[in-house]
């Protein structure tokens, strides 16, 4: 055991033993949810696990304290501390990822969208408008004033990848906040490669002119050309705005250089700071320095109080983030993607544009003749933790939908390569092959229920088993 593996043993078991004098059924909760990821294959992109160190940095006294506002300008007192440790992992983050401008209050990825959205609205929108009716500040507008500029924040345009190509709930769909407040169109992909067409972007840009083009992902398997993405922003007059929230572990380690680097290129980058980042949590808006001013209004304009505790344990994965380990990780993420791309197709599976040049894998399995929740379900029984997700023109829609979601991240911390991952995609078919779509009481087929083969299960947690074992999660933890 060493010496981190020792303090991290003993800080765990007694700040468990602190949780159950007051409420034992967390602290077990807490101990159980430890032996269960230790137990399973964790192949949800959007997960990883975070360092010790970054955990315990959580659970301190800046969970305590009230800080509205940014470094050096606090809407209460008392609040040095807290401006150190924001100042820390905006300066990690502007260094990690080459910004201008870092912004390390929002609570999610959805919150530090929210505040990209509200930031390009007020430089691009409300700025203009304050100048069109000779107001110095937002104070100085009248009710009639506030109508007039609200139907014209209201009434603006954005342009985002649809859901089933690959994009987020956040970038435009209708039932979330997204595609509430704007007008809005999507974009989708190639039809016959569900690949991005560029071209056809850009038509549908020329054609719609939206104020905002978003660009990003969660489930699209493939790199975007970024350059690309802003030549059309630039020619139509918008604002690009991409969510690298899956990939921002790929652009810090560099996997993700030049065109593919978005940072160069957007004018401002939201990401979440866990998925292949490996840190909390919790959301981050990287900026240029045109647009910085709008976005560290993100409180009191979006956001309430900053989780001052979170935001240190950023500093904390940013700067673990900054190692020259971390590019060797994020290189790591990427081949064993490609290692589970090859081998579903080695033994027949379909993937959405037919392969992965990044971290994730959207396997098809309509092919098994299931539903992507009945996948999804027959893999948790033996012990595969994925998620189901839409395919291009999916005719399950977003509920049942026909595809699962892979990622790299999570394993590859555990130490998973290229052997792993193959093995991996083999138990994956395995359980699909043996698991029958259900039928409804009324004798049809059934989207959610299903039969897995006698004996599956068993023998894929035996086989994901012996894996693990050799690549254990914390290695040398030990709770008492």
């Amino acid at each position: 055991m060493t010496d981190a593996s020792r303090l991290a043993s003993s800080a765990y078991s007694q700040a468990l033993e602190l949780i159950a004098s007051v409420e034992p059924r967390i602290a077990e909760a807490t101990r159980q949810e430890l032996v269960d990821q230790r137990a399973s294959l964790k192949l949800i992109a959007s997960e990883n696990y975070a360092s010790p160190a970054v955990l315990m940095t959580m659970g301190t006294w800046f969970s305590d304290k009230y800080a509205e506002g940014t470094v050096g300008h606090r809407f209460y007192a008392g609040c040095q501390n807290v401006d150190t440790v924001e100042a820390l992992a905006a300066e990690h983050a502007r260094e990690l990822f080459g910004a201008e401008h870092a912004y390390v209050q929002p609570h999610s990825g959805i919150d530090a969208n929210l505040v990209a959205f509200w930031s390009i609205l007020a430089h691009r929108v409300e700025g203009p408008w304050l100048e069109r009716a000779e107001k110095k500040n937002v104070s100085e507008l009248t009710e009639e004033d506030w109508e007039a500029l609200r139907k014209e924040l209201g009434n603006q345009r954005l342009l985002g990848m649809s859901l089933d190509a690959g994009g987020h709930l956040t970038h435009g769909f209708r039932p979330n906040i997204s595609g509430k407040m704007f007008h809005q169109q999507q974009y989708g992909t190639d039809p016959t490669t569900g690949l991005l067409d560029y071209d056809a972007v850009a038509a549908k840009a020329r054609e719609f002119k939206p104020l905002v083009l978003v660009a990003g992902y969660s489930a699209y398997p493939r790199r975007v050309n970024f350059a690309k993405m802003r030549e059309i922003a630039d020619e139509v007059g918008a604002t690009l705005m991409v969510d690298m929230a899956h990939f921002a572990g790929l652009v810090a380690g560099k996997v993700f250089t030049g065109d593919e680097d978005p940072v160069p290129h957007a004018h401002v980058v939201t990401t979440t700071t866990h998925k292949s980042l490996r840190g909390p949590r919790g959301g981050m808006v990287l900026a240029t320095a045109e647009y910085a001013p709008s976005v560290d209004r993100g409180c009191p304009m979006v956001l309430g109080g900053p989780l001052s505790h979170v935001m240190a344990a950023k500093a904390v994965a940013l700067a673990e983030a900054r190692q020259d380990s971390f590019r060797g990780y994020a290189q790591q993420v990427a081949d064993n993607a490609k290692s589970l791309a090859e081998g579903f197709l080695t033994r027949g599976a379909d993937l959405v544009t037919g392969g992965t040049d990044n971290h994730l894998v959207l396997l098809d399995v309509s092919s098994f003749g299931l539903t992507g929740r009945q996948a999804e379900s027959a893999l948790l029984d033996a012990g595969v933790v994925t998620n189901r997700n839409s395919v291009p023109n999916d005719p399950n829609g977003a509920w049942y939908t026909s595809g699962i979601r892979l990622g790299t991240p999570a394993l590859t911390t555990r130490g998973f390569g290229h052997d792993e991952f193959d093995r991996v995609a083999e138990l994956i078919v395995d359980v699909l092959r043996n698991t029958e779509a259900g039928t409804t009481k009324a004798g049809g087929p059934s989207k959610a229920s299903y039969a897995l083969g006698d004996g599956v299960a068993d023998r894929v947690k035996a086989a994901s088993a012996e894996m693990l074992d050799k690549h254990p999660l914390y290695p040398g933890l030990e709770l008492s």
